[in-house]
């Protein structure tokens, strides 16, 4: 009997390892991700806590630019985040739960356009750092750069996400670099504007063969910071 067509709502099934035949529902990555973008879509399940899914006395808690890390990632190579919180025995949610939710959700209430209803684009990230793929592999924090790039597309724009601008105040986006040849598979669009989500609403900028160069105010956080490019 199918509640969920009784209910009037969309389920899916996920599934780890080869639970199912590939393609009758949706691979899940527990604690960990693809190295990778897909051209299916995926899950990858975490808590906000590194030693334990569940409450306990001595939760190791993720910072909240971890959790954010691994969300722009997951979802710049079409992939989907499960985050879960361990409630307390009384069904309260313990304040270092509810402090790493409300900073999530702020930055959301922000940058959410290119997370939400948001596709992938042709190239899902560039710089130095590389994801380790597979199965718990989250424990470890991971170590951003300004030259680390997620990319999301949406709205009829594409979003370059930097990943750890902390202390610095202009990016150089090589993915976004004018191109001389229209048969070659670079980037061959015309930007019309450039706004840093949350910030500086006029950045200065300028697109050559080395990137896109973007100029605007000293970040003083380690969150990632999304870059609208209008085309």
């Amino acid at each position: 009997y199918n509640r969920a067509e009784e209910w009037g709502e969309s389920v899916v099934i996920n599934y780890k390892h080869d639970a199912f035949h590939f393609g009758t529902a949706v691979p899940d990555v527990e604690r960990g991700q693809f190295a990778d973008a897909k051209p299916y879509l995926w899950q990858s399940d975490t808590s906000v806590a590194k030693n334990s899914w569940c409450y306990t006395a001595d939760n190791d808690y993720k910072k909240t630019e971890q959790i954010l890390y691994d969300l722009v990632d997951i979802v710049s190579k079409n992939g989907r985040l499960l985050l879960n919180i361990g409630p307390k025995a009384d069904g309260t949610i313990p304040d270092e739960d509810q402090a790493i939710l409300k900073e999530i959700g702020a930055w959301l209430s922000t940058n959410g356009e290119a997370i939400y209803a948001s596709k992938v684009w042709r190239t899902s990230a560039e710089g130095p750092t590389k994801i380790i793929e597979g199965q718990f592999t989250d424990s470890v924090d991971k170590k951003f750069f300004c030259e680390d790039f997620r990319f999301t597309v949406g709205n009829g724009c594409i979003y370059a996400i930097c990943m750890n601008m902390k202390n610095k105040n202009s990016v150089c986006i090589k993915s976004l670099a004018s191109a001389a040849d229209a048969h070659k598979p670079d980037f061959f669009g015309i930007i019309r504007a450039v706004e840093v989500l949350g910030y500086d609403s006029n950045p200065k900028w300028k697109q050559d063969s080395d990137g896109l160069k973007i100029e605007t105010v000293r970040i003083d956080n380690e969150k990632p910071v999304v870059f609208k490019i209008i085309i």
